[in-house]
């Protein structure tokens, strides 16, 4: 990449967002940070509103408040003038902390005369404040349910309309998420996981109400109806009809008689947090990321589930690269990042191929055509996208992945996709069949499965949770024990079967059975599949079976914090009979280049935390953003402002670059897909 400007940035720094300063990298920057991206994206102040650690004159004592706001236009600004206060803790500071809660953000409040409103947040839980005088002229406080934007429209913070509704920016969904999750959990005496599943119907209610075109939102709760017991069964009221039509739509994740359990008081405050966004039109990698987030913390099973970091997820999608027309398989969904991410692709192509035939730019399209694109969208999801997942709760979160990314959450199915096809349960085969327009009889065993064009999964790994079912072992040659002829080196299939086989090896040979002739998966394996000397004889079935096209040896941490498993991607096209049957006929297989490659920059630390490019020095290096125009930012000293251009941290993660070489490369081989 070549770089025109850089700029570096110390170890343990931060380029501040509103200000372009350099600050301490804490727990608390990071929910700072992520604030004042949201009060410039969504809310649309200006930096030239806002001063970062603004020194207040509190009594003797002169403390700094994280955040402050003036309205828009104001030449003086003082203390006194100040309209916003915010004040960013990290997540281990709790609200009602007698130093740094929401106490702390009141005497600032009461100390400006004009301040009207704050915010205390700590990234998992969220207060906002009105300051008023009562009967008695005493400083109040009344809880609402946001800030305000900078257009200073109070009735989007108690309704919001359809035009108005925000794309979350950064990680202010997750933070939205989190602090959702996080009061079900403490206020509700809920589980973690009965919590997320509450959480999850509220949030299919949101989306359900979205879609509701062109009638007005009825997914909403004015400050008022949140703060008091009879507004609150109100909105129960209201968005327990939203729920109604939801179990309509999605009879097979919901029962006629399910129903939302949680207390008014908390229901009315996650509607509260979720209403001003659009959970449909939001970026999908935000929406991933915060949805994947709360689910892999809830739901995370002992059955090997480790899920598949986003970037990884985009590299093998991109570089399997399925079109519009293909039939989409992954067989160990997890939370269905795989799904979304190719059907985010397809997508893509989809809208490029319409608005050449409409002759105009998505942009300028009208209801009409939007409407259009949204069917055809619905189309491919129903007959080209598919999941199956052991574990019932997985299914449902894919479901609900996919409905707020595509509205593809039909093909979504709960198997042990591992049983043989005359096991699979009725209903499971019924809706199958229906979605591959088949006959529920054409699915009869192992060798009547080949269905799928395009592959993606990573599926389950593990010697703790191995196969030893005989009925399951003896579909796949890879559950034989072979034999190696020391003198070639080649191997041999027995007729005896091993008494237990990991997962993975079984999963491989299924998701070949799934491929139509020709086509192509993606998976994820642990490196001693690859590489381990006494597993020889599945390299092998690998090379009779398939076109090895590409092996990128993926990083150490790349699953870390939660599993260190050395792993690869494994590209693989599937090959046709007629060509299985020459290379043995000739006795000489096909000789063809195979891609490789290494990514020793995934990102990411054994942590989990972010890695950033360096200068020889050591220094983060910062790049111009231009996503973002330059913005003013004030000195401080009297009138004068400077211009600054917005910067962003470059990303140690070599997966970005991998497809692009790919592409080139498969050009090469004349590969066509």
């Amino acid at each position: 990449m070549e770089i025109s400007k850089i700029i570096v940035i110390p170890e343990g720094k931060i380029c501040d967002y509103i200000d372009g300063k350099s600050r301490n990298d804490t727990p608390e920057e990071y929910v700072r940070q992520t604030i004042e991206k949201r009060l410039v994206n969504e809310h649309k102040y200006s930096p030239s509103q806002i001063k970062i650690e603004y020194t207040l004159q509190v009594g003797s004592r002169k403390p700094r408040a994280d955040i402050v706001i003036w309205e828009k236009g104001f030449v003086e600004k003082t203390q006194g003038t100040i309209k916003l206060i915010i004040e960013c803790k990290k997540d281990t500071v709790d609200a009602k902390n007698a130093k740094e809660g929401i106490d702390q953000l009141k005497s600032y409040m009461s100390v400006c005369p004009n301040c009207e409103w704050g915010m205390w947040t700590n990234s998992i839980q969220k207060f906002v404040f009105r300051k008023y005088l009562d009967d008695h002229g005493n400083i109040s406080f009344m809880e609402y349910n946001d800030i305000p934007s900078a257009n200073g429209n109070l009735d989007d913070i108690n309704r919001p309309s359809r035009k108005n509704l925000k794309n979350a920016s950064d990680d202010n969904l997750l933070f939205v998420f989190k602090t959702c999750h996080n009061h079900i959990y403490v206020n509700d005496g809920l589980q973690k996981q009965p919590a997320f599943f509450e959480l999850l119907k509220v949030i299919f209610c949101k989306i359900e109400d979205e879609r509701n075109i062109p009638q007005p939102l009825d997914f909403f709760t004015t400050s008022e109806e949140r703060s008091n017991p009879d507004g609150q069964l109100t909105v129960q009221k209201r968005i327990s009809q939203i729920f109604e039509k939801v179990k309509l739509r999605h009879g097979k994740i919901f029962d006629t008689n399910d129903e939302i359990k949680l207390k008014p008081r908390s229901l009315a405050y996650i509607v509260s947090e979720l209403q001003s966004y659009s959970l449909l039109n939001t970026n999908i990698d935000i929406k991933g990321k915060a949805y994947e987030e709360i689910v892999g913390s809830n739901l995370r099973g002992d059955r090997g589930e480790f899920f598949t970091p986003r970037n990884v997820m985009t590299m093998v999608v991109k570089m399997i690269n399925p079109q519009i027309d293909e039939r989409v398989l992954d067989s160990s969904c997890g939370t269905g990042g795989f799904l979304v991410t190719a059907m985010s692709h397809s997508i893509s192509l989809l809208e490029k191929k319409f608005s050449e035939e409409m002759g105009t730019k998505r942009s300028d399209w009208d209801s009409d055509t939007t409407r259009m694109f949204q069917d055809k969208i619905s189309e491919m999801a129903s007959s080209n996208y598919f999941g199956f997942d052991i574990n019932p709760d997985l299914v449902k979160a894919t479901k609900m992945n996919m409905v707020m990314n595509n509205d593809g959450s039909g093909n979504i199915l709960q198997t042990n996709s591992l049983l043989p096809p005359h096991e699979w349960n009725d209903e499971f085969k019924t809706r199958l069949a229906e979605a591959l327009k088949i006959s529920k009889a054409d699915l009869r065993n192992h060798k009547t499965i080949e269905y799928f064009d395009v592959i993606v999964t990573n599926p389950p790994f593990g010697s703790k949770i191995p196969i030893k079912d005989k009925n399951i072992l003896e579909q796949f040659d890879l559950a034989h024990i072979w034999e190696c002829n020391k003198k070639t080196n080649r191997w041999t299939m027995t007729e005896r079967l091993q008494s237990s086989v990991p997962p993975e090896i079984l999963f491989i040979e299924r998701c070949t059975q799934f491929l139509v002739p020709g086509g192509r998966m993606g998976i994820v394996l642990p490196d001693s599949i690859l590489g381990s000397p006494g597993l020889g004889y599945i390299r092998e079935w690998l090379i009779k079976n398939h076109r090895i096209v590409a092996s990128i040896d993926l990083h150490a941490d790349t699953f870390q914090p939660h599993n260190g498993t050395q792993t690869s991607v494994l590209f693989l096209q599937k090959k046709t009979k007629e060509q299985k049957d020459l290379e043995e006929k000739s006795g000489v297989m096909a000789d063809y280049n195979i891609f490789m490659a290494m990514v020793e920059k995934i990102g990411h630390d054994k942590r989990g935390n972010p890695l950033f490019k360096r200068d020889p020095e050591g220094n983060e290096i910062l790049v111009p953003d231009t996503e973002n125009k330059s913005i003013f930012g004030e000195t401080g000293e009297g009138d004068i402002t400077i211009s600054h251009q917005r910067t962003k941290k470059l990303e140690d993660d070599q997966t970005k670059e991998v497809p692009e070489i790919f592409s080139e490369w498969k050009t090469q081989e004349g590969l066509g897909w």
